[in-house]
């Protein structure tokens, strides 16, 4: 007859007063860990003892039993019962719930010990992030649950926020196939079906870091930083009902707006109430853009304002403020630098001063009739305001003729020494056309029919980069008084034996400034234009204008060197490198000339030593790489970094090779063949020409992305390693 097993009999509990417990020294922990005792106890006040203590009889020197238990399980609970009894929120002699170890046990008081604390396992993350979401959803506040659970209420967002993400990759993250850091990126934006997307797209990728998959969650998104948004405001944003994503996890400098189009809406709009104010003011037209082009002012007249004086209240104020600055500073005179609070209060005080220095002008009431305002945004997202711009035609006749005559005009942006083809168009609360790469914004690259061949860049395309050139030009003539003065020589030494039919003077010199009509977006805050700007805003201040007999005499005394500097600076504007549409018949430039003018830009660029590297240009996707076939995209990544690597891309769809060879080419020196010098471009095996890449013909471990190698045949691996 088989022998039945023995049941295992368990300890029994029972109630025991609090005053007849005592800890054990055979409790294995001595180093505190976890939750402290003081919170603990204040759990157990809230919601009871969840688990009871684990106790033994003590016996005395005779083995008998003295009516006391000893605790070698449950020492934290116990001090946290200390703790309430202290604080006489527990009676001393309250039952206690306990399990009753028998004395005789052959179980060790440590093994018990050892085991509780062993034996427990720490609740998986997501079991938390899903708990605190059932507190809330039974009527529990986040604030209520960061007090119950001893967090901060940002803790118990960032938790909610957690248990929010798509359901399939929660299922991933328990599985541990993604890491917290991860997850955490992917509470960015809250679309589940776009959160599953990226997954997918980046689960086998090279590059899954958490910043990579914030980047994708928020590529069609505009930052709060942005001027745009700064301008209008998160909070009139999101009243349009407007969504913007947050990152709880990690500084977002005030999150991502995910609706750009209302944005930009909200910004025509904004532009548009602020230009309707002005209209009061007695302004002819009054025009709105987000973005104005650079020498957006060529060819008008700007209307010479007076300051406004101070009204009595502010010169007081003024004075008040330069008052208590000039004492600060005498009272911290002696120190080698002024404590933190009193620098930043001198920070103060001027910011305060300046507001008030800066006066608005007030123009003649005669002139406003004729003149207009640009309205726009600053880069910092503020409202700029121009006023005071006086068209050609807008002028009475006697001063215009004056003004053709002498070529006097006042310089705008840029400067302007003559007319120009732009003109600004009358706007009174219409609608602004944002354009970017000469396409409306939202409107996305067309993926191209591509037969491989090696067709020509596109004539649009051209245009924007010989406007680069010719600017980058301009800045190089104006710090070359030698090369300009070579340059103006060679233009009347042509005049004055070419065989052509005579001019109606002695002698005409002259700069037109030449209007570039198709340009990028980025070219008004490129190098150049930023150093032709400031070097014209220095000799504009210098320069005594609007009154000729002064000016005569302040050229007169001006020494050798500064006559050529400035020289070089008027004839700079002069200069015209750009690619124009040929008309067959006959008005604007011919084939012929505008193949001279080429030839002729590229011996100048010669004598400058233009590099258009250190200019600053480089192929980017929205200035270059998106503008082009794939084919051109494949050729200059082979100029730039060999065979093999072009190879790796071929592959790639139009949108996805673009955004890898601008990356591929930062830093490369690679130029389209429209920007290169003539005169350093070789062929035939010789040495690298100039924009063909620092590492053209010298293959290089390329650090590409796993996604490039996927799929492609091995004799592109192979090759890349003969290589």
């Amino acid at each position: 007859m088989a022998k039945a097993a023995q049941k295992i009999t368990l300890s029994p509990s029972r109630d025991i007063p609090f005053d007849k417990l005592v800890l054990s020294q055979s409790n294995v922990r001595r180093i505190k860990a976890g939750v402290s005792v003081e919170e603990l106890a204040e759990d157990i006040a809230r919601r009871g003892l969840l688990q009871g203590l684990n106790v033994r009889p003590v016996i005395d020197a005779d083995g008998v039993e003295t009516g006391m238990f000893e605790i070698p399980a449950g020492g934290r609970r116990f001090q946290a019962l200390s703790l309430l009894v202290k604080q006489k929120r527990l009676a001393k002699t309250a039952p206690i719930p306990c399990i009753v170890r028998d004395a005789a046990s052959e179980i060790l008081a440590e093994d018990d010990s050892l085991a509780e604390n062993m034996q427990r396992v720490a609740l998986h993350p997501l079991d938390q992030f899903r708990a605190f979401v059932a507190l809330r959803e039974k009527g529990q506040g986040e604030e209520a649950i960061a007090a119950a659970f001893f967090v901060t209420p940002q803790i118990v967002r960032q938790r909610l926020k957690l248990a929010s993400v798509a359901p399939a990759l929660l299922e991933v993250y328990a599985e541990e196939g993604m890491t917290l850091e991860q997850l955490m990126a992917f509470t960015v934006n809250p679309d589940h079906a776009r959160q599953v997307q990226v997954w997918e797209a980046v689960k086998n990728s090279w590059n899954k870091e958490p910043y990579a998959i914030r980047r994708m969650l928020t590529e069609t998104s505009v930052r709060a930083s942005d001027r745009r948004a700064v301008f209008v405001g998160v909070d009139a944003y999101e009243a349009a009902d407007g969504v913007v994503l947050r990152d709880l996890f990690q500084g977002d400098d005030g999150g991502w707006l995910e609706a750009p189009a209302l944005l930009d809406r909200l910004v025509t709009e904004k532009l548009q109430a602020e230009a309707e104010a002005l209209v009061a003011e007695g302004w002819k037209w009054i025009e709105v853009a987000t973005d104005l082009p650079y020498g957006y002012s060529h060819g008008l007249r700007r209307l010479a304002g007076e300051p406004a004086p101070m009204a009595d209240e502010e010169r007081a104020a003024h004075a008040v403020l330069l008052a208590e600055y000039r004492a600060l500073e005498e009272e911290y005179s002696g120190q080698d630098e002024y404590p933190e609070e009193i620098d930043a209060r001198l920070g103060q005080l001027e910011m305060a001063m300046e507001a008030l220095e800066q006066r608005p002008l007030i123009y003649d009431d005669a002139e406003i009739p004729r003149a207009g305002v640009f309205v726009t945004l600053d880069r910092d997202g503020s409202l700029a305001v121009y006023r005071g711009y006086v068209r050609p035609e807008d002028e009475p006749r006697e001063e215009a003729a004056v003004r053709d005559g002498d070529g006097a005009d006042a310089m705008g942006q840029g400067g302007d020494a003559g007319g120009s083809d732009w003109q600004a168009s009358v706007s009174s609360g219409g609608g602004t056309v944002i354009t970017s790469g000469g396409q409306p914004i939202g409107a996305d690259p067309s993926e191209e029919d591509d037969d491989g061949a090696l067709k020509p860049l596109p004539e649009r395309l051209v245009m924007e980069l010989t406007a680069h050139r010719t600017l980058a030009l301009r800045e190089a003539i104006g710090r070359s008084p030698d090369v300009a003065l070579t340059l103006l020589l060679l233009k009347l030494v042509t005049d004055t034996f070419r065989t052509s039919s005579a001019t109606s003077s002695c002698l005409e010199a002259s700069v037109r400034h030449v209007y570039m009509s198709a340009q990028a977006p980025d070219l008004k805050d490129s190098i150049a234009a930023k150093l032709v700007d400031e070097r014209h805003a220095g000799w504009e201040a210098d320069l005594p204008l609007g009154d000729d007999a002064a000016l005569w005499d302040y050229l007169t005394v001006l020494d050798q060197g500064s006559r050529l500097a400035l020289l070089a600076h008027c004839l700079s504007f002069g200069i015209n490198a750009l690619h124009e549409k040929v008309n067959p018949y006959g008005a604007g430039i011919s084939a012929s000339g505008l193949t001279r003018r080429m030839a002729h830009a590229d011996f100048v660029a010669r004598a400058v030593d233009l590099d258009m590297v250190e200019a600053g240009w480089e192929p980017t996707v929205d200035g270059y790489l998106n503008r082009v076939p794939k084919a051109r995209i494949l050729e200059a990544v082979r100029e730039a970094k060999g065979e093999g690597t072009a190879q790796l891309l071929d592959h790639l769809k139009k949108g996805e090779m673009a955004t890898e060879a601008e990356r591929l080419l930062k830093g490369s020196g690679w130029l389209p063949e429209v920007l290169r010098r003539a005169d350093l471009v070789t062929f035939d095996g010789e040495a690298v020409g100039e924009g063909q890449g620092e590492d053209a013909g010298q293959p290089e471990e390329v650090d590409l992305p796993a996604f490039l190698m996927a799929d492609l045949p091995d004799g592109n691996a192979s090759m890349m390693a003969a290589e």
